[in-house]
């Protein structure tokens, strides 16, 4: 709690300069570096929505497809780039701190501005922990349908509740989620990238094989025909298929959290857009190779989950390793994600409840052969019931392909385009209907339009899968 306890009373703080062991705002030193800033958002970016990204590809087809992809990751380094311009409000060498997304809108914006803010941003990590839940719950069902499917040559049919792994989920997130902060997550960050890589050169490299062994390019211009699918359906899939592109790059949610790890000098926003560059540079080409890959393996009927789409056939071994892959960086993302949230109930409850032992109590436990574990007594509390209803929800609605879809569209405008556009001009003092404001205004309008038809097409699909839906009754 002592990192929280300084975030709080450094908010007040003029920060006019540091020491040797404090920074200009009167917390411990920063220590993050560009590489350690890239792990964070490769972590968060290279999360389930590679997975994905075939079926994504499949309902737009070759034209489309990789357009739009380059497309998004396009406005996701434009507008990173104004965010992380918002990081210190007025001198971007010495002014203000914000320590979180909401801060800075608070500073730049203030007003309802900031609650709707919250509402959005706060809604969206809840959301990406359930769909990160119900990926690594399949992705567990994988290794195991995978050895039994061996096993009984491929006479077992291998059927299996996904409810039992999404609770073995939760129970890693429990422990995991004692970690206080961003500073002491650098190394599962690091991990969870490492793992990203590993299983999306594991899709990619299945995909390159599967194109071989067909002996030519699955696929068309146009993705899906009419046909194999309804027209009405067609356009609700092209729509679904803009929120996974969307959830595939939505990371803007916890950059103003990750750029408070890093050191100064130089100043932080110089020094962000070094590992944003890198970062969307590396992830779109991972995707472009997943998605056109995936695409050119399996044509029309591209899965919604890569690496289940290549069924129980040997390699089995590297589908195993795959999916492991897939688990150990769900588990890391996770915590990513969700450390904003942790952070922003903890400081609140501090603000509200100064007095308050049980806010503030911390309980050692003894461990042979180390230090006593310190552990704050709220924060074990509710974060492990923020993780069971979190698990809970998983296994009411396990529809990974829809969940992403949504959770891109809902949280792509707002978050990733409206909010970082008007701090922006808040920040730099943009006069109105300037040619400036306008551009940035018809920027930010267009992708209003792309969100709202991706969540009318993902919400299509949710209403589709509820339709043969049996709660905590979920197979595969």
């Amino acid at each position: 709690m002592v990192q929280l306890h300084q975030t709080v009373l450094a908010v007040d703080m003029p920060q006019t300069g540091g020491s040797k062991y404090l920074d200009d705002d009167g917390k411990v030193k920063r220590t993050g570096s560009v590489w350690t800033a890239s792990a964070h958002i490769i972590t968060a970016v290279i999360g389930s929505g590679v997975l994905s990204l075939a079926w994504a590809t499949a309902q737009l087809g070759w034209l489309a497809g990789p357009v739009v992809m380059l497309l998004f990751s396009a406005v996701t380094y434009f507008t990173s780039s104004l965010l992380a311009a918002c990081y210190r409000s007025g001198n971007p060498i010495s002014g203000k701190r914000n320590y979180t997304y909401m801060d800075a809108v608070r500073s730049n914006l203030g007003g309802v501005k900031v609650t709707l803010c919250g509402i959005v941003q706060y809604l969206n990590i809840f959301g990406v922990a359930i769909g990160y839940t119900i990926a690594s719950a399949i992705s567990m069902m994988a290794i195991k349908r995978s050895n039994c499917f061996h096993k009984s040559g491929g006479k077992d049919p291998c059927h299996m509740n996904s409810n039992p792994y999404m609770i073995a989920f939760g129970l890693v997130q429990i422990l995991f989620s004692q970690i206080p902060d961003f500073d002491q997550l650098w190394w599962l960050s690091i991990l969870a990238a490492v793992m990203s890589f590993t299983y999306s050169s594991a899709g990619l490299a299945l995909g390159i094989a599967q194109v071989v062994v067909n002996g030519k390019v699955k696929g068309s211009l146009t993705g899906i025909s009419i046909g194999a699918v309804t027209e009405t359906q067609k356009i609700w899939r092209t729509f679904q298929a803009l929120g996974d592109i969307a959830f595939a790059y939505s990371y803007s949610i916890i950059l103003i959290e990750i750029q408070d790890t890093v050191k100064s000098p130089p100043s932080e926003e110089k020094t962000m857009k070094k590992p944003t560059l890198v970062s969307v540079s590396v992830t779109t080409m991972f995707y472009m190779l997943c998605g056109c890959m995936g695409y050119a393996a399996f044509g029309d009927l591209s899965p919604g989950n890569l690496l289940t789409g290549f069924g129980f056939y040997n390699p089995y071994w590297l589908l195993d390793i795959a999916n492991a892959a897939i688990v150990i960086h769900l588990i890391g993302a996770y915590q990513v994600y969700c450390q904003p949230l942790f952070a922003f109930i903890e400081k609140q409850a501090s603000i509200r409840f100064p007095d308050s032992e049980f806010i503030a109590r911390d309980i050692k436990i003894p461990i042979p052969g180390f230090k006593h574990l310190h552990l704050n007594v709220f924060r074990l509390i509710w974060r492990t019931v923020f993780v069971i209803i979190t698990t809970v929800i998983s296994m009411l609605l396990p529809f990974f392909n829809d969940v992403v879809g949504l959770l891109g569209a809902l949280g792509f405008w707002p978050l990733t385009v409206y909010f970082p556009v008007e701090m922006y001009i808040a920040q730099k003092k943009i006069p109105r209907w300037s040619t400036r404001w306008v551009c940035l205004q018809v920027f930010s309008s267009g992708c209003l339009v792309i969100s709202i038809a991706a969540a009318a097409g993902s919400i299509a699909g949710v209403l589709l899968d509820l339709k043969s839906y049996k709660p905590f009754r979920s197979e595969y």
